[in-house]
């Protein structure tokens, strides 16, 4: 028997690069069936879905386990690197147990948000001293399990990390993100992508680190190993990565993974916040990805990257939440426009459009998902619906911008991955999420001691 078709409604929906009013969907087997707009007469039994509806969105950019630092890390002055440093102290502790229990509650929380797929940056691969576990990929499955419960795509982007810092031996916790040499990387990611090929939720990526954490010799190799799938990088996160980029090579970071042949229409380079004219145009000619994360980025103190000048450039911007300082697609989103304004004193970079495309289609393209992220016909029905008359969306229009400038996380009220409702809005169901979020960073934070 052929699966039910469930048809809906949309009072307000964003389609075709428009808000447009009622839209009748219909949902067959996860996926949208019929897409038709001004249909209020032809709706007949369909429930009707009030407020303004969003393709799914897509969190380009996540270090899952990062959420545990949230309201710890911006206690007292640093960088970075100090930073770092803490983040290292909460890595070297996880167990696999924890690790899992920790993903499942944030990708609930990303869920909530909006967020139908994410691209989990995953490096977090073996036991504290290095040694690998009788499942070599144990962690990635946890995070694939974890999102499946919650009906989170997730594309794994398996990280290269072999070195301490453009050729020093690595050291410490970083024993954990380190498969040893790049053959041994590529053996255990190709084990990964194999056991990801029959599920429908689930696909493999590579990504790596950056430049610090993979020597230029083995930059070939690690692209070789990552053929015609999603590629992420980090790039320019900080100055003194580009400073020590230059006196180990002799050029950018953009441009030794150029001279790899990293860049190309499937890379994603994360960040790009300190990349110069000449990187800029090394990106944009290659119409690679950039994945900017503006609330991490600030929280970092890492800096404003030029957003503007890259998507002129002809690179695709897409959002990530990264360390998860706050995860609200809808605030990655605005902090974009206004950093721009912030670094030039000039308004209007920016569409709201542009911004929600980066969002939503571009943002899945980028983690391998062409077939997602819009109200299409033929495309996984993902609908994210926002309260509309909430303190913060009251009066601002209903449309684009009230999604881009207004509206945060907190107004989602309810989510629909691959035709499924998974959230719903009650506050009740918000409220269990916070004390199950509360309970399993307690336990961790308890075994750092």
């Amino acid at each position: 028997m052929s699966e039910a078709a469930q048809t809906y409604l949309l009072g307000r929906a964003w389609v075709d690069g428009a808000v447009r009013d009622d839209v009748l969907v219909e949902v067959v087997a996860g996926r949208f069936s019929r897409v038709e707009t001004r249909a209020g007469d032809r709706a007949g039994a369909a429930a009707r879905i009030d407020g303004l509806v969003l393709p799914g969105l897509a969190n380009t950019h996540s270090h899952v386990f990062h959420r545990a630092l949230r309201g710890r890390t911006q206690r007292g002055r640093g960088s970075f690197w100090t930073w770092r440093e803490q983040m290292y102290s909460l890595a070297v502790h996880l167990d696999p147990d924890q690790f899992h229990a920790l993903a499942r509650a944030t990708y609930a929380e990303m869920v909530a948000a909006g967020v139908s797929c994410v691209g989990e940056f995953h490096y977090l691969h073996h036991r504290p001293d290095g040694g690998a576990y009788d499942d070599p990929n144990l962690l990635g499955h946890a995070l694939v399990d974890a999102a499946a419960e919650f009906g989170l795509r997730i594309t794994l982007l398996d990280t290269v990390y072999l070195s301490g810092g453009f050729g020093a031996p690595v050291e410490g916790v970083q024993r954990r993100f380190s498969d040893g040499d790049p053959d041994a990387w590529a053996a255990r990611q190709a084990a990964m992508q194999a056991a990801l090929v029959p599920r429908t939720d689930a696909r493999s990526g590579t990504a790596i680190h950056s430049v610090r954490a993979v020597p230029r010799g083995h930059l070939a190799a690690v692209v070789a190993a990552g053929v015609g799938r999603p590629r992420h990088v980090h790039l320019s996160e900080q100055v003194a990565e580009n400073e020590a980029s230059m006196a180990a090579y002799g050029a950018t970071p953009t441009q030794v993974l150029d001279a790899a042949g990293v860049w190309g229409p499937l890379t994603s380079a994360v960040h790009a916040t300190h990349v110069n004219a000449a990187d800029i145009v090394v990106l944009g000619d290659s119409r690679a990805f950039v994945s900017v994360c503006p609330t991490t980025e600030r929280d970092l103190a890492d800096g404003t990257g030029p957003a503007s000048a890259l998507r002129a450039a002809g690179a695709r911007l897409t959002l990530g939440s990264d360390s998860h300082a706050v995860i609200d697609l809808f605030e990655e989103m605005r902090a974009v426009e206004l950093d721009e304004r912030l670094a030039t004193r000039t308004r209007g970079h920016f569409a709201a459009a542009t911004l929600l495309e980066a969002a939503t289609t571009t943002g899945h393209g980028s983690l391998g998902w062409d077939d997602a992220g819009a109200i299409a016909v033929g495309h996984r029905a993902d609908l994210v619906v926002l309260d509309t008359a909430s303190p913060r969306t009251a009066g601002t229009g209903a449309d684009q911008h009230t999604a881009v400038f207004a509206a945060t996380s907190a107004d989602v009220r309810r989510v629909m991955t691959d035709g499924v409702w998974r959230t719903t809005g009650d506050p009740d169901e918000a409220a269990a999420l916070g004390r199950e979020l509360d309970r399993v960073i307690a336990a961790v934070w308890e075994g750092v001691g």
